[in-house]
């Protein structure tokens, strides 16, 4: 691969100094590459996945089960992108089966961006099983993430989520909205 200055030392986008492996709520967007619509497609205000957005959902799903500090709260799989809550939790386990979990996983937590990692590696992997694409990109390099500071602000994002889909067609991820640079129009 030929040196490229510009994709090669990006500025970091995350807070510097803060450690995204503490305990605390996180909002991430992850979005398909070129922001292409292949999740599925929002009828009547409700998303409606196909097979591709089934396997991200599931693979998303398997995060929380996977590993024992991961909480999902509220999240959406959208035509080409995934919104989601995702807490890190201090509790080390309930009871014998997520110590067991615990032992069995690692003895360090990842931090968000591996975890985030961890998802479209699976995801991707599965996806690409299904069309025949063996390490072909389906997620967009990176994502975005908030830290949930407060109440007011989980809750604010809680129903940015859960309304998304309602919100579709206005939403800047949408292929036709004007500030989509991968707008084809």
């Amino acid at each position: 691969m030929k040196y490229d200055a510009a994709r090669h030392h990006r500025r970091s986008i995350r807070l510097k100094g803060y450690d995204y492996a503490q305990a605390g709520a996180y909002f991430v967007t992850i979005c398909v590459q070129g922001r292409e619509c292949v999740l599925g497609k929002v009828v009547d205000g409700q998303m409606r996945l196909n097979d591709w957005g089934r396997v991200a959902e599931e693979c998303w799903m398997w995060l929380g089960d996977q590993y024992p500090y991961v909480v999902l709260d509220t999240w959406a799989v959208m035509p080409n992108h995934l919104h989601g809550i995702i807490v890190l939790d201090d509790r080390k386990g309930d009871s014998r089966i997520a110590l067991t979990r615990i032992a069995l996983t690692t003895d360090k937590r990842k931090p968000l961006g591996r975890l985030v990692g961890v998802f479209k590696t699976v995801s991707t992997k599965r996806i690409n099983e299904m069309r025949g694409t063996p390490g072909a990109v389906f997620w967009q390099r990176n994502y975005w993430e908030h830290v949930i500071r407060n109440d007011a602000d989980l809750a604010r994002i809680r129903a940015y989520i859960q309304n998304n889909p309602a919100r579709w067609t206005g939403d800047q991820l949408h292929p036709d909205a004007p500030s989509n640079k991968y707008n084809r129009g």
